[in-house]
């Protein structure tokens, strides 16, 4: 995938995945050892368009908040997104008229600390975070503080390959740099990264309260975007939070085995912005060596 011109014109590039066609797809799952044909797919990064892009990016907003994302305007933090249209990405296939298959934006919580969508979401992450040790000892007191602190977002289908996420990164690296140039209010003294991930837990109806509290403390966590678990090194503070709307059954709907289920959870990293540009390389790096 090719960059994006920052703050300019549409780039694109293309990512190699490999899929079987319709006719042979029989033949594939009867042997592993059959070869696949490769299929070229065209991802392209956009500027954020707000007569095309506001539906795309609230569908995905409300799946990188979960269950929480009835307790947020996400109407107005979509508007917010998609008018910032010099600043992050789009990624989608084929037409920039089509739905964004994933997004990235930084928006500035102090500059937009008045409108009802980014109080509810000051509101919200200081109380998430302050349910972790490591964030609840900086987070809350530095978005009280009354510094400039990016809150970035970033979400994707769950089929998306990973090699479109440098791109996307490295595009509004640029763009915040120029937008700093330009005297635009894109200079930060920390990023708050929101994401999610989840735990593998014992199904509610298999096992008793006590036990699934239990298998909940112990289950590791997982990431639903890999490269978090990368960027996380270059954090000065990071970690999960419950969900505030999880139901104890939402995880047998999530079924990952035919014993275990997913529950989902927040996931918070904040950054000091000295360091966010060498969060973003690990990421590169990783992403090209895991792939």
């Amino acid at each position: 995938m090719g960059k994006k011109r920052s703050r300019e014109a549409d780039g694109q590039g293309d990512v190699t995945m490999t899929d079987p066609p319709a006719n042979k797809r029989d033949e594939d799952d009867s042997s592993d050892d059959e070869d696949m044909d490769i299929v070229n797919v065209d991802f392209e990064l956009f500027n954020y368009d707000p007569q095309i892009d506001f539906h795309g990016v609230k569908t995905l907003l409300r799946q990188l908040f979960d269950t929480d994302a009835q307790l947020f305007d996400l109407s107005g933090l979509s508007d917010l997104i998609v008018e910032q249209n010099t600043i992050g990405s789009t990624c989608k296939v084929d037409d920039k008229a089509n739905d964004a298959y994933a997004f990235l934006t930084v928006l500035n919580l102090q500059e937009h600390r008045a409108k009802k969508p980014i109080a509810q979401l000051i509101e919200y992450l200081t109380d998430r975070a302050k349910t972790n040790d490591s964030l609840g000892s900086v987070v809350p007191e530095l978005l009280a503080s009354g510094k400039h602190v990016g809150l970035v977002l970033a979400e994707r289908l769950l089929n998306m390959p990973a090699e479109v996420i440098p791109p996307m990164w490295t595009c509004m690296i640029d763009e915040i740099e120029a937008a700093v140039e330009d005297k635009e209010p894109y200079e930060f003294s920390h990023y708050l990264v929101v994401s999610r991930g989840y735990r593998e837990v014992a199904s509610s109806l298999d096992q008793s309260e006590r036990k699934q509290k239990k298998a909940r403390e112990e289950a590791e966590l997982q990431y639903f975007h890999p490269e978090d678990e990368e960027m996380r090194k270059h954090a000065l503070a990071a970690g999960p939070y419950e969900f505030t709307k999880e139901g104890e059954l939402v995880a047998d709907s999530k079924r990952a085995f035919h014993e275990m289920g997913i529950k989902s959870c927040g996931f918070m990293m904040l950054i000091e912005a000295s360091k966010f540009q060498s969060a973003v390389q690990s990421i590169v790096e990783y992403v090209g060596t895991a792939t």
